[in-house]
């Protein structure tokens, strides 16, 4: 292949690249010149950085310059969709293999296929299927697993890899063992400073995620999310944060598990906001119907269980909120990404945190070495801070309106730390500490209150303030397990108002 089959083309007849997609088209194809097949190249670029783009023109000169057909490959029926009306755009004839499809006896007439991965795989093992003179094949996603099972079919083409996160979502298989060489396009700081992205805020509120469980796919299971995230305290907190930080914008809410989503749906419907539920269970009509009243409104609240982290382009979203935690660098990408989409009129969007993910990955915008990340997924993912980590370093500030109602107390503050280490240096059992710290949350409630009864109802408002202080001493011993902590708070508000109504 000569070096200047592949001259840029960055206008085409319906579509323009910018300056830095047109840049990384042309790193990609000097890849594919010096190759010329039996290469996979992974290509990185955040969400909302055009990568359907940037394909689907790379499409279009690869055909046009080697007379060789391209295969797109996607993991979602929305995707494969999405890339067919892309590449129509381009003026890329291509047709779609689906779950109809089951031969191509009119595979001449087009230059480029697009499929979802496992309907492409039955069909190349049935042997009545073949897909013929295919010189590049395109993966969407690339991080996700599933489509090395295809590898094999492929041998000797050019295999690009495209994806946001170039992360494995399975660690046992590492995406260097799939790619040769990672090639990655302008960060998303770069892209918010050049206009291309929306800048995010994000409103971090601590959480508490030690009851949660691991599933074999390095995630948290649905069944601990939702044991945690349809309490009423986290249901309540969540209401908290979108009145403090998001009344009246548009919101889009990512839960793990359908159980959450329906009681973030009755708790919001019950606080009298606009809200709609969305899941997999909702047929196609359903869920247009329900996308098509989010678009058209201003105010609207729509409550998902990830459903939406790929294919879906809302860019009059205003707010994102994490009503989950996630061990996957890929969907914690996914999920704000929903958000940053620039219209002349939102420069920027919400991003609420509750579930410690920033903490566990950084903020959104931050930079992040790919290369090194592809090189030594291991090494990376052992920097990130565990669960108990990231709590030991929450810190709990009681609000103004809490300390309103202990105004005749003049120091409300206890360092469980520090009097634990008086403590051990007298030679005392460290209980004493939680003994003192609830003897002084007595007289913070006494102090306040004519009666039993209100030292009581002022005992109940200083849940956070207790399981802060449990939190901390729990640290102090290392001893840390959830059913300990619980026996500890609920042992700690018993004797809290024993307390209270001896003193009375």
């Amino acid at each position: 292949m000569k070096e200047d089959i592949f001259e840029l083309e960055a206008q085409t007849k319906s579509k323009k690249l910018y300056d830095y997609q047109a840049n990384d088209l042309k790193e990609i194809f000097k890849r594919i010149d010096e190759h010329d097949g039996n290469y996979n190249l992974l290509y990185q670029l955040p969400t909302g950085g055009g990568k359907t783009v940037i394909f689907s023109e790379i499409s279009r000169q690869f055909i046009e310059k080697t007379g060789k057909k391209v295969l797109i490959l996607t993991h979602r029926v929305e995707l494969c969709n999405q890339t067919a009306k892309m590449l129509d755009g381009f003026d890329v004839k291509n047709k779609v293999i689906n779950s109809k499809v089951k031969e191509l006896p009119d595979q001449d007439d087009y230059v480029c296929f697009v499929a979802m991965v496992e309907t492409l795989n039955n069909r190349l093992m049935d042997e009545k299927f073949e897909l013929n003179d295919i010189g590049l094949v395109i993966i969407d996603e690339a991080h996700y697993n599933s489509f090395n099972k295809l590898f094999k079919y492929f041998d000797n083409r050019f295999i690009l890899g495209v994806t946001a996160t170039p992360l494995s979502s399975n660690m046992k298989i590492p995406m260097k063992g799939n790619y040769n060489e990672l090639i990655t396009g302008l960060d998303i700081a770069a892209l918010i400073k050049k206009g291309f992205l929306s800048r995010a805020i994000t409103y971090s509120y601590d959480v508490g995620l030690t009851s949660l469980k691991i599933g074999v796919n390095g995630d948290y299971t649905v069944k601990s999310s939702e044991l945690l995230y349809t309490d009423y305290p986290m249901q309540e907190k969540l209401l908290f944060a979108y009145e403090e930080k998001a009344k009246g914008t548009k919101t889009l809410i990512f839960n793990n598990g359908i159980n959450t989503s329906k009681e973030v749906y009755d708790t919001f419907k019950a606080a009298g906001y606009n809200i709609r539920h969305l899941d997999n269970k909702n047929n196609k009509a359903e869920r247009e119907e329900i996308l098509t009243w989010f678009r058209t409104t201003p105010d609207a609240i729509l409550t998902s269980v990830s459903i939406l982290t790929t294919g879906f382009d809302e860019p009059t979203v205003e707010t994102i909120v994490l009503n989950r935690a996630t061990k996957s660098l890929a969907l914690y990408f996914q999920m704000i990404g929903r958000g940053s989409r620039v219209l002349p009129n939102k420069k920027t969007f919400s991003v609420i945190d509750l579930g410690n993910n920033a903490a566990r990955f950084g903020l959104w915008f931050e930079k992040i070495d790919w290369q090194y990340i592809f090189r030594v997924p291991d090494l990376y993912l052992e920097t990130i801070q565990s669960d108990e980590e990231i709590e030991r370093n929450f810190v709990y500030s009681m609000p103004d309106e809490l300390k309103a109602h202990f105004k005749n107390t003049k120091e409300l503050d206890f360092d469980i730390k520090a009097r634990y280490k008086e403590i051990l240096l007298q030679h005392k059992r460290p209980k004493i500490v939680i003994e003192e710290s609830m003897m002084n949350h007595a007289t913070m409630c006494c102090e306040n209150a004519e009666d039993a009864f209100d030292a009581r109802a002022l005992a109940k408002l200083l849940e956070d303030d207790i399981k802060d202080r449990i939190r901390r001493y729990s640290y102090c011993i290392c001893k840390s397990t959830h059913s300990y902590v619980q026996w500890l708070e609920e042992d700690y508000t018993r004797k809290l108002r024993v307390e209270i109504g001896k003193r009375f």
